[in-house]
């Protein structure tokens, strides 16, 4: 693993691998798709009823929609705290909130703990990134330990 410095803020972490295999195979099953309907030729075509086009105009919406979904994962770190967005839900954070980020092996993606004694899966870093994961986890553990020293230095404000 490469030496791992902590991230500037804001920062965001993406997962590379799933954006890249939607992008690209997004993109060939478009270009195939489009070329196999050139290809049956206009007498195959003009037998394809509405129902039967409704429903490969419904199944190309909802994989994009899934896509979209999955293209959206992310982690910001930010001076507030962490947002996270998962699919279509987004939470938010604040730095005291967040325990722990572990990514323990053959887990799909990183894990926040969280301070009500629940976790929550973080979608923008995932296992199947390797490297790029790995450090993720640790600039976000590095991102904690700042913020769990910094609250510890900070005095409390005074009670009126």
């Amino acid at each position: 693993m490469p030496a791992v410095s902590e991230p500037s803020i804001p920062h965001t972490w993406r997962p590379l691998g799933v954006r890249l295999a939607i992008y690209f195979c997004g993109g060939l099953l478009v270009v195939v798709c489009g070329a196999a309907w050139v290809a049956v030729g206009p007498a195959v075509r003009a037998r394809v009823t509405f129902f039967q086009n409704l429903t490969l105009v419904l199944i190309a919406l909802l994989t994009v929609v899934v896509a979209w979904a999955l293209v959206r994962c992310r982690v910001t770190a930010s001076g507030a705290g962490l947002e996270v967005v998962n699919g279509f839900r987004t939470y938010h954070y604040e730095w005291a909130e967040v325990l722990a980020v572990n990514m323990p092996r053959g887990a799909p993606f990183a894990v926040l703990d969280l301070a009500d004694g629940t976790s929550r899966s973080a979608l923008g870093v995932q296992a199947s990134d390797g490297d790029r994961a790995r450090v993720a986890v640790v600039q976000l553990r590095m991102l904690l330990a700042r913020t769990a020293s910094d609250s510890l230095q900070r005095p409390d404000p005074p009670a009126d």
